[in-house]
C-alpha cells in the first residue's frame, strides 16, 4: 500500500511498483490508509493532510503488527528518523525518492519476511527462550511480544551468546546485504528490544540476558 497525498509522487510510486510485479493500492489520506485492508508492506508519507504520519504509523503498527512499514518523508534530521522508527517503522527513506534504492529495500524486507523457518532452531539463555521456528519468545512463563525486526535481531544475537557481533554483520544478517540505510535503525531496534525484555522481567524471579553495547564495534548478548 502506498500512502501519499502528492499526486505526482503517488503516480510515480504506483506505476513503478506495478511495473515490478507488485499488487498496489494507493491511499491519499491517513484515514483511508487506516481503513484499508492489511498489506504486506506500506510506503507511508509523513506529511499527510488529515493526520501526521507518525501517528498513522503508530496506529498501523497496532492494527497490522506483521506488516513492514517504510516511511517516506522530506524530514531528514536524525531525531525525525529516531521518532519514526520508535513509532513502529521498519525503515525510513528521505525524499527525493531514489527508485532503485527503494526497490532494493522492498525486496530485502519482503525476502526477510518470507524466509522459511521450518527447520530453524530454538535458543535458551538464562530464562529466555527464543523459538525461531514458531517466532515465539518466552521469558520464564511470560510471552514477549516483538515486532518482526526485533525478533530477527534477538534471534541473531541469541544464536551466538557471548560473541561480539559487529554492527555491519547485524545489519547484513537482519536487514539484508543490500541495505542502503543508516545504521541508526539498529540502535533504535536494540533500545526497543531492551525495553521490552526488561518490561517482561518486571516482577519476575528470572535470569535475563543482557545486550551489551561494544562501542566502536557492535553488541554482545550474554548473562549479566
Amino acid at each position: 500500500m502506498v500512502v501519499e497525498d502528492e499526486m505526482t509522487i503517488g503516480r510515480l510510486l504506483e506505476g513503478s511498483l506495478r511495473s515490478n510485479g507488485y499488487q498496489v493500492t494507493w491511499q491519499r489520506t491517513a484515514h483511508g490508509a487506516l481503513r484499508a485492508a492489511p498489506s504486506d508492506l506500506i510506503l507511508l508519507d509523513l506529511g499527510l493532510p488529515d493526520l501526521d504520519g507518525v501517528e498513522v504509523c503508530r496506529q498501523l503498527r497496532v492494527a497490522q503488527p506483521g506488516t513492514v512499514i517504510v516511511m517516506l518523508t522530506a524530514r531528514d534530521e536524525e531525531m525525525d528518523v529516531v521518532v519514526g522508527l520508535e513509532a513502529g517503522a521498519d525503515d525510513y527513506l528521505t525524499k527525493p525518492i531514489r527508485l532503485r534504492e527503494l526497490h532494493a529495500r522492498i525486496r530485502a524486507h519482503l525476502r526477510r519476511g518470507t524466509t522459511s523457518q521450518t527447520s530453524a532452531p530454538s535458543y535458551t539463555l538464562g530464562d529466555l527462550e527464543v523459538d525461531v521456528a514458531a517466532r515465539r519468545v518466552q521469558l520464564g512463563s511470560v510471552p514477549v511480544v516483538l515486532r518482526a525486526r526485533e525478533f530477527d535481531l534477538l534471534a541473531r544475537l541469541a544464536a551466538e551468546p557471548g560473541v561480539a557481533i559487529s554492527r555491519s554483520t547485524l545489519m547484513a544478517d537482519v536487514w539484508g546485504h543490500d541495505w542502503f540505510g543508516q545504521t541508526k535503525t539498529l540502535d533504535v531496534h536494540v533500545a526497543a528490544l531492551r525495553r521490552k525484555l526488561v518490561a517482561a522481567a518486571e516482577g519476575l524471579d528470572v535470569v535475563l540476558p543482557e545486550i551489551v553495547t561494544l562501542r566502536g564495534h557492535g553488541f554482545r548478548f550474554e548473562l549479566a
